[in-house]
């Protein structure tokens, strides 16, 4: 199918076959060929200006216009040599710095040279490429918080980790590779069924999902009170299949009629009514077998999903997950109260949210509640630099945000507790009278 991708259409079927990290060239047609290393002829003598504060950028220092560069196309000249005619067309191109002049080069060859670099997916290159193109989709979750979820939640292999998250399946995905195949993981998911877009795009093998489980939320509260139920085990037969011997008695007493009338006919007729009727009769077998294969494909999905619904649930009863990881774009109040149950004490456990504020209420209700310790409110900040050489630098646009994370360990909730009396009492140094200070 026809790749369409920073406005150059191609075609990937030349590209199978080779390594990632394969750099392709566009070729006619949209087909990709092998790009060879050519060396660059260097010149002794760079011609380049000390300042570019007389430089005034008013569009007239191009002589080439569109309709020159569109011709210089359709002869078929290369990329390279399109840049080389902007570069001899260029009236301010002497006077710029080498710097200036590096940076005008690489933004040229960058729009005009249809060059194409195949790498291996991973969650940095992911998820840099879903907070460029489509935060929305993500919650906002920046690169760098996505990996300091990952360090926080202990995220290593053979592990049994809980992932409540709505990121298009970006954060699962980031579990499964840290992971490594080794391992459970159980999803849970709200409405139908869990979402994994971003999931499908790492290019897992079909080993890593043998361990992953999902689980609805509206069924979490049903399986604490212990009402929860996953049937049938067994593939119910088909009514058609058990009705097969009276089927076939009314279509003998159905033809026993049809005989008597064909005799009546003349005999042209008779051999054109039975070449209808066998068709008919033909025409309506088949349609009974594709209706019962249907049914039949339908119910083993049913019950398949139902297998694997029960089997989520049986891991989720033992309570003893390794960790638990919330991003979602629900309140995170209810979901760690409820989903906590499920992890092991001595564990720990990472919420996202892009707002502070939510995460502010889930605080003070862990705190309330117990069973936690180590919590921590922190946000997430970073900065980028330009390395290169004589000019590394922080670059002069940043994101203004990269969310919040609640993070902390799991231990046992010690029973009968009550919350109200030890938030009303007070420490010993508080309760001290003033006259029982020193003077």
């Amino acid at each position: 199918r026809k790749i369409i991708f920073e406005k150059q259409w191609f075609y990937l079927d030349n590209a199978i076959g080779h390594i990632y990290g394969t750099t392709f060239e566009v070729t006619n047609g949209g087909n990709l060929q092998p790009k060879q290393e050519v060396e660059e002829a260097t010149t002794e003598t760079k011609e380049a200006g000390t300042d570019n504060r007389n430089i005034v950028d008013d569009g007239k220092s191009q002589k080439l216009t569109h309709d020159d560069i569109k011709a210089l196309k359709d002869k078929g000249i290369k990329g390279q040599e399109i840049v080389q005619q902007l570069i001899e067309n260029s009236t301010t191109f002497r006077d710029k710095t080498e710097f200036a002049q590096d940076k005008y080069i690489k933004k040229k060859k960058k729009k005009y040279e249809a060059i194409i670099t195949i790498v291996k997916p991973s969650t940095r290159i992911l998820s840099t490429m879903y907070y460029a193109r489509e935060p929305g989709k993500i919650n906002h979750l920046r690169y760098d918080t996505l990996a300091q979820m990952l360090t926080l939640g202990n995220i290593h292999a053979g592990t049994k980790m809980i992932v409540m998250e709505t990121c298009a399946g970006l954060v699962l995905g980031a579990v499964m590779e840290r992971m490594g195949g080794y391992g459970s993981i159980i999803q849970m998911y709200p409405g139908g069924g869990p979402v994994r877009a971003a999931t499908s795009c790492f290019g897992f093998p079909k080993a890593f999902f043998d361990n992953l489980h999902e689980f609805p939320l509206s069924k979490v509260q049903s399986l604490l009170c212990g009402t929860f139920s996953a049937e049938p085990e067994e593939i119910p037969l088909l009514e058609e299949e058990s009705n097969g011997l009276s089927e076939e008695k009314q279509q003998e007493t159905e033809e026993e009629p049809a005989a008597e009338t064909t005799m009546e006919m003349n005999p042209a007729e008779e051999q054109d009514t039975m070449d209808i009727g066998a068709e008919e009769v033909e025409f309506k077998e088949n349609k009974e077998k594709e209706n019962k294969e249907n049914v039949r494909e339908k119910q083993i999905k049913q019950w398949e999903r139902r297998k694997k619904l029960k089997e989520a649930a049986a891991l989720l009863r033992e309570k003893n997950a390794d960790g638990l990881i919330v991003a979602s774009k629900f309140h995170p109040t209810p979901l760690l109260l409820s989903l906590l149950e499920f992890v092991a004490p001595s564990r720990p456990f990472v919420v996202y949210c892009q707002y502070k504020e939510p995460l502010l209420d889930c605080y003070t209700k862990l705190r309330e509640r117990g069973g936690v310790i180590n919590l921590k409110l922190s946000e997430s900040w970073l900065r980028n630099y330009q390395v290169l050489p004589d000019r590394s630098h922080p670059k002069l646009t940043m994101s203004g945000g990269g969310g919040y994370l609640l993070s902390g360990i799991t231990v046992i909730l010690e029973q009968g507790r009550n919350p109200e009396v030890l938030k009303v009492e007070e420490p010993s140094s508080k309760r001290c009278k003033l006259q029982d200070l020193p003077c």
